[in-house]
């Protein structure tokens, strides 16, 4: 079902109600036991609900790396330690909880954690909490990390 950018609390009401992380995670588990051996390196990228669904399947053999932006729902999941590198960006602030506790918290795990200006969507030039700075940083960030990531 799509949702326009202005039905953002909508769209994370549905998916929570209807499909929820643990079916979306199997659903790309599945999706990697299907494709594994067809590549030789796999990175999962996910944004927002797709950055934690990332989260939970960085503990796939298969999986060489996971970079995810504004994951907010990592923090429910860091008992969680991936078995592949792993790279997240966050915003300076959200509503839902405290970016710096939880940057310190995936740190402690020696998990590659970034906050940069602005807010949620801030790599999203379609969003209107687009911010160029911080996302060319991100996306130099990233593009460092999957281009050492084998």
């Amino acid at each position: 079902m799509p949702f326009d950018y202005s039905q953002g609390e909508a769209a994370y009401r549905h998916f929570m109600e209807h499909v929820g992380f643990d079916i979306a995670a199997r659903k790309i588990k599945d999706l990697l036991l299907d494709v594994k051996d067809e590549y030789e390196t796999i990175v999962i990228i996910g944004f927002s609900i797709g950055a934690t669904v990332a989260w939970l399947c960085s503990e796939e053999d298969c999986v060489d790396g996971i970079v995810g932006y504004y994951g907010s729902r990592i923090r429910d999941y860091l008992e969680l330690t991936p078995r592949s590198p792993a790279m997240l960006f966050f915003p300076q602030e959200e509503q839902s909880f405290n970016v710096d506790e939880l940057v310190l918290a995936l740190e402690k795990k020696k998990i590659k954690a970034y906050k940069f200006t602005g807010k949620h969507g801030f790599s999203d030039p379609y969003s209107s909490k687009y911010d160029a700075k911080s996302e060319q940083e991100a996306f130099s960030k990233m593009l460092n990390f999957l281009l050492h990531t084998d």
